[in-house]
Order: C-alpha cells, then sequence, then structure tokens
C-alpha cells in the first residue's frame, strides 16, 4: 500500500528585532508606562476641555467623572498591553470573574483591617471618641478605594508582578513590587522610611503573593480598596498619612511603633504581624500548589533536559 506524501507545515515567521524587544517583560513594562503617559496627557486635555477644576481637590470634592478621567488612562494602557502587544484576553480581569472575585477580596481586605483595629483597640490604642453622621462616603471611596484599588493594582500587581515574574521568577517578582510600592508611598505626607518599608512588607508581599495564587486583579482590587474605604471612612485612621474624617471619630494612644504615628495604622507593627500571616497562608498555598515560578533561564534548561 503506497502512502501520499504529506505537506510539511511551514515554519512561523520570526518577528523582527523590534517586535521581539517590545514583546520582552522589559519591554511590555516600558511601552506600558509610555502609553499610560500619553494617554493621561490626552485625559488632561479633555479634562480642561470640560472645565473640571484645575487645582489639587480634596477627597470630598472628587466626583465619579474626575476619577474615571483619572483611571481610564491606566485602564485603557493596560488594555492595550494585554490585547496588542501579548495578544491575549484579559483573563485577569475577565467580566465573569468581577463580582464573586471583588466580593471575595472586599470581605478579605475588610476583615483583616477590622482585625488589625480590634487588636489596637485591645491594646488601648485606638479610641472611639463619637460617631460622625455627617460623613462625606462618595469622594473618599472614589479616591481611596476605586482609585487606589483599580490604578495601584493594575500598575503594581498587572504590570510589574506579573511581567517580572514571567522574566526573573516569583521571587524577584515580589521583592522588586513590593520595593516599588512601598517606595511609591515614600511621598505621602507623614511618611518615613519606616511606613514605606512597611507598607512594602504588609501590602506589596502580601498583595503580590494573592494575586499569584488566584491570577485575579478583581480579588486584588477589592481587598486594596476594602483596606483602605474601612481604615478611612469607616474607623476615622489616616490613610497611608491622609487625614481622614471617619464614621467613627477616633484617635490614637500610645508609642508610634504601636499606633503607627500620623502616617496611620498602616505603620504599626501590628498591622506588619497580621498581614504577614496573611501573606504567609497565600505562600503556603503557592508552595503546596508548585505554582511559584523559577527565573526563566532556569525553567529553559529544565525544559531541555
Amino acid at each position: 500500500m503506497s502512502v501520499q506524501p504529506t505537506e510539511a507545515t511551514p515554519p512561523s515567521p520570526t518577528p523582527s528585532l523590534p517586535l521581539r524587544l517590545l514583546r520582552s517583560p522589559l519591554g511590555r513594562i516600558v511601552g506600558f508606562f509610555i502609553t499610560m503617559i500619553a494617554l493621561r496627557f490626552i485625559a488632561g486635555r479633555v479634562y480642561h476641555g470640560l472645565g473640571l477644576p484645575r487645582s489639587d481637590l480634596s477627597f470630598d470634592q472628587v466626583t465619579p467623572l474626575i476619577e474615571a478621567l483619572r483611571l481610564a488612562p491606566v485602564v485603557l494602557a493596560y488594555w492595550l498591553l494585554v490585547r496588542t502587544i501579548e495578544n491575549r484576553r484579559v483573563d485577569e480581569l475577565a467580566a465573569r470573574k468581577a463580582v464573586p472575585h471583588l466580593l471575595l477580596g472586599i470581605a478579605g481586605g475588610a476583615v483583616v483591617f477590622s482585625l488589625v483595629v480590634g487588636s489596637l483597640w485591645a491594646l488601648g490604642a485606638y479610641v472611639v471618641d463619637s460617631v460622625n453622621r455627617d460623613v462625606h462616603w462618595l469622594g473618599p471611596i472614589l479616591v481611596m478605594g476605586v482609585g487606589a484599588g483599580v490604578g495601584e493594582e493594575i500598575i503594581s500587581r498587572g504590570v510589574i508582578f506579573r511581567i517580572v515574574e514571567e522574566g526573573l521568577g516569583t521571587w524577584a517578582a515580589l521583592l522588586l513590587s513590593a520595593a516599588v510600592f512601598g517606595g511609591l508611598h515614600i511621598w505621602n505626607p507623614n511618611a518615613t522610611a519606616w511606613s514605606a518599608l512597611a507598607i512594602a512588607l504588609e501590602a506589596g508581599l502580601l498583595f503580590g503573593l494573592l494575586y499569584h495564587v488566584t491570577r485575579s486583579l478583581w480579588v486584588c482590587m477589592g481587598a486594596h480598596a476594602a483596606w483602605n474605604v474601612a481604615q478611612g471612612p469607616f474607623y476615622g485612621i489616616p490613610v497611608s498619612g491622609f487625614e481622614q474624617r471617619g464614621l467613627l471619630a477616633s484617635h490614637m494612644q500610645g508609642p508610634d511603633w504601636l499606633t503607627g504615628g500620623a502616617f496611620g495604622a498602616e505603620a504599626s507593627v501590628v498591622a506588619l504581624g497580621l498581614c504577614s500571616v496573611a501573606t504567609a497562608a497565600c505562600l503556603a498555598i503557592a508552595v503546596r500548589r508548585g505554582s511559584l515560578l523559577a527565573p526563566s533561564w532556569r525553567r529553559k534548561r529544565v525544559a531541555v533536559a
């Protein structure tokens, strides 16, 4: 019986050098930030064209339109990065995951920060003076909840952690993204070297591992937003150095290492300790799954072997 010859599949063309550089981990990170800056310029022109206030606004003055214009460049730049350069679906922000993953993150963030406050209260450091019944909720939730949750998580976890993990592995991605996240908070009011380090260790590592085990930005966004909203608009504690007028009129008493000082409870050893427990739990899940990635060159050597 004769065998009919089969036609060989032609090899796929090798991408050009500029395209290979753009698709490299460093190229994608640089490309994202260049795109975001360009889109921010366009959003700024739209902002001024609409006659929106140009001076620095307090949290209470921020409207949904203002916050949308602030977030649009980050969200659109990330969508363009994933869809055009990486040429894939944005699975980490899939619409079907939005509601359940957001709710999971919101519940987790609110519970963890409530444990921080409960511990400080039990130690006599957190004192409630009265209840503010005329709190303005919308602006603070937009800025500290939606704005910080969406914008900071896309940049820190969606771009820096995710892409660095592909190239340098999980451990390097955790350390680098946490360092960047903590460093960005050094410019906040009342910030110190300790507060930046505390933010890096308690939030940078925790949210990085939370993304690693869930592969969902929705969970990270929900947890980040709930942490901030519980801290400021509800418990009345400064959020990363920014003074707040919350539902509970409160004050701290005790040494700065316990209360966090003027920066807020995020610089407290209590917050650092409790978040470290949550971080260890996420790490245990990753180790049990065997999902921690080695650097790309080590993975290639194993694949060849």
